[in-house]
């Protein structure tokens, strides 16, 4: 049985240069998702991360079982704000976000409910596990279709992606006539506990359209 891994068969969409951004355009896409609220280094962000992991094993032991293997994709997450000066600013009370675990297309909501089930299902047998099972629940089937996108790859601490961010709001999108589209991506390619804040590996993708000119 052939496994399908989509980061080597979309290995455009994994990959990039730092100090260059890249212009991509980025189809339709299945995740496994969860929403939240702040600081991504406090206890709820945490949580999410770890309710979303047994769901997608789950339903890549569910795609196995009908001949679909898949190696799981890395963690993903995108980030809004009222103001989008929140991410250069650091103002991380300000910030929303979806994490999410890239599924193939054809992976349906059925798949996820049922993976879901049975990962609720191991979380009964254990003690104190309401918050837990609560974060589980609030995982969903969701999908992206971002477009046309600007791209490159963070190398460093999460904390020194402002200043690449100040450079494309500021200089890129504005010398390109372009404008948001919708929220700021990051995929993480590497595990940041086992991994040296100075080695961390981050893609930045930002969804773009043509900003409107005053005639």
């Amino acid at each position: 049985m052939d496994k399908l891994d989509l980061r080597k068969r979309d290995k455009a969409f994994y990959s990039g240069k730092p100090g260059r951004w890249d212009r991509l355009t980025i189809p339709h896409m299945s995740f496994v998702m969860i929403d939240g609220q702040g600081d991504p280094n406090a206890p709820g962000y945490a949580r999410a991360i770890a309710a979303l992991y047994p769901l997608a094993y789950g339903v890549k032991a569910l795609a196995k079982a009908q001949g679909a293997d898949f190696t799981v994709a890395p963690l993903e997450a995108v980030w809004t704000a009222h103001d989008p000066t929140a991410f250069i600013s650091n103002d991380r009370a300000a910030w929303r976000w979806t994490a999410m675990i890239r599924l193939p297309d054809a992976i349906d909501a059925a798949m996820v409910d049922a993976a879901r089930d049975t990962a609720l299902s191991k979380l009964a047998r254990k003690k104190d596990a309401a918050t837990d099972a609560a974060t589980l629940s609030a995982t969903y089937l969701g999908h992206l279709d971002e477009g046309d996108c600007l791209q490159t790859l963070h190398i460093g601490p999460y904390s020194d992606e402002a200043a690449t961010l100040a450079n494309l709001h500021t200089y890129v999108m504005p010398d390109l006539g372009l404008t948001f589209a919708s929220a700021h991506h990051e995929i993480y390619l590497n595990d940041p506990r086992r991994t040296a804040p100075e080695k961390l590996r981050t893609i930045l993708r930002q969804p773009v359209r043509l900003a409107r000119t005053v005639a």
